[in-house]
C-alpha cells in the first residue's frame, strides 16, 4: 500500500470523512466537559469569564499543536461559552485579500472567526488581517491601476481563533496580534482513557477499564485516533465478540488493524525493520531507507519518522538515520555487538 495519502492509515492524525461525521456527535460543548490540556483549559477559562464580565468580545485565540489534540473542538467550545455563533474556514481557502474581506464584512458583532491552518494563508490577505485584527477596519481597494481608491470598511468587535500544526511558520506581526496563544501538547494515556470512556458512552459502547487503557496505550497520545481505534474496537467486539470491550478484545481487534502495543502501524514497523535487519541499525541515508520499504523519500520523512522519533525509536543524526535501544527492545531484536552499520555502507549511493 502506499502511503501518500496519510488519511489512508488507521493511526493518521488527520481527520478523514468519517472522522468529521463522528467528531461532531463525541465534541464536549464546554470547557467543563473537555478532557486533557490542562494549563491551556484553565488559562482559557480566565481569559473567557474576563471577557464576559466586561462585556467585550474575547481576545484573538491562537491555538498551535499536531492534528487531532482538539484546537476545533476548543474554538467551538470558546464560541459556546461566549454565546457567539462561529464562522469556520481555512487558511487555503483564503488565496486572495477579497476572499478574507467578503468574510470579515459578513461577521456580526461578538461572532468567533475559526481559521484553521492559518499559516498557509496567502500573503496579501494575511497583511490584510493585521488591519482587521488590530484596528476592526479594512482597506478595501476599488479600481485598479493610478486611479484605485482605498475605501475603508468598519467591522464590528470580533474573536479570530487562529488554528495552525506549524507556528514557527507564521510571521511575528501576526501572531503579536494574537491576545491569547495556547499550545497543545499530546496526551497522556490516563487522559486518553478519559476520553475513550466519555465517547464509548456516547456511542452506547460497553467497555471496561482495562479495554479503554489498552486502546489508550495504542492511541499515540492523540484524541482523534483514539475515538477512531475504539469505533473500530466495537465493529470487531459487535462481529465476534458478546459486544463488550475488554482488554483481551481490544488487543485481538487491534492485531487485525495492525496497530501493535506501542501503536506502531504497518509503515512504522516496515521502517524500523529495515533499519534494523537491513542496516545493522544505522547510520542509514532517508533516500535508501525510502527504497528498502518500497516508499517515497518524503513518505517516511514526514508521516513516519515524526512518531518514531518522539517514542525514542529512531534518531536523526548529521551521519542518517539511528536506530535506538529501544527499537531494538520493541522488535525483540538484539543489537549487533560490534555497533557497526550493516549493510549501511551503501548509504553513499544515495546520500543522508
Amino acid at each position: 500500500m502506499n502511503w501518500d495519502d496519510e488519511t489512508d492509515r488507521i493511526v493518521a492524525p488527520a481527520a478523514d470523512g468519517e472522522d468529521t461525521a463522528v467528531e461532531a456527535a463525541l465534541r464536549p460543548k464546554d470547557l467543563g466537559e473537555f478532557v486533557g490540556q490542562e494549563k491551556v483549559r484553565q488559562q482559557l477559562d480566565l481569559v473567557l469569564k474576563a471577557a464576559r464580565q466586561r462585556g467585550a468580545t474575547a481576545d484573538h485565540v491562537l491555538l498551535s499543536g499536531a492534528p487531532g489534540l482538539g484546537k476545533t473542538t476548543l474554538s467551538m467550545i470558546i464560541a459556546a461559552e461566549m454565546g457567539a455563533p462561529i464562522r469556520i474556514t481555512s487558511g487555503p481557502a483564503i488565496q486572495h485579500a477579497g476572499d478574507l474581506a467578503a468574510i470579515l464584512s459578513s461577521l456580526q458583532e461578538g461572532e468567533v472567526l475559526f481559521l484553521d491552518e492559518i499559516h498557509r494563508m496567502s500573503r496579501p490577505a494575511e497583511e490584510m488581517l493585521y488591519m482587521a485584527m488590530e484596528d476592526f477596519r479594512v482597506d478595501v481597494i476599488v479600481g485598479k491601476g493610478p486611479g484605485a481608491t482605498a475605501i475603508p470598511l468598519e467591522l464590528p468587535p470580533f474573536t479570530l481563533v487562529g488554528a495552525t500544526t506549524r507556528a514557527g511558520l507564521l510571521p511575528p506581526p501576526l501572531r503579536d496580534r494574537f491576545g491569547f496563544t495556547g499550545h497543545m501538547e499530546f496526551y497522556a494515556p490516563g487522559e486518553l482513557e478519559r476520553v475513550i470512556r466519555r465517547s464509548a458512552g456516547l456511542l452506547d459502547v460497553e467497555i471496561d477499564p482495562a479495554g479503554a487503557a489498552e486502546i489508550a496505550g495504542r492511541s499515540r497520545g492523540t484524541p482523534r485516533i483514539a475515538n477512531r481505534l475504539l469505533r473500530r474496537v466495537r465493529d470487531y467486539a459487535q462481529v465476534r465478540a458478546d459486544g463488550v470491550i475488554t482488554r483481551e478484545v481490544a488487543a485481538t481487534a487491534l492485531q487485525v488493524y495492525e496497530v501493535d502495543g506501542r501503536g506502531l502501524d504497518r509503515l512504522d514497523r516496515a521502517v524500523l525493520e529495515a533499519l534494523l535487519k537491513l542496516f545493522g541499525g544505522g547510520p542509514v541515508g532517508l533516500s535508501t531507507l525510502a527504497v528498502a520499504v518500497g516508499e517515497e523519500r518524503e513518505t517516511v520523512e514526514e508521516v513516519a519518522e515524526p512518531f518514531l522519533v518522539r517514542e525514542g525509536l529512531l534518531a536523526r543524526t548529521p551521519r542518517g538515520r539511528v536506530a535506538t535501544p529501544a527499537a531494538w527492545a520493541h522488535l525483540g531484536l538484539v543489537p549487533p555487538q560490534h555497533g557497526g552499520t550493516g549493510s549501511a555502507g551503501q548509504q553513499g549511493l544515495f546520500g543522508v
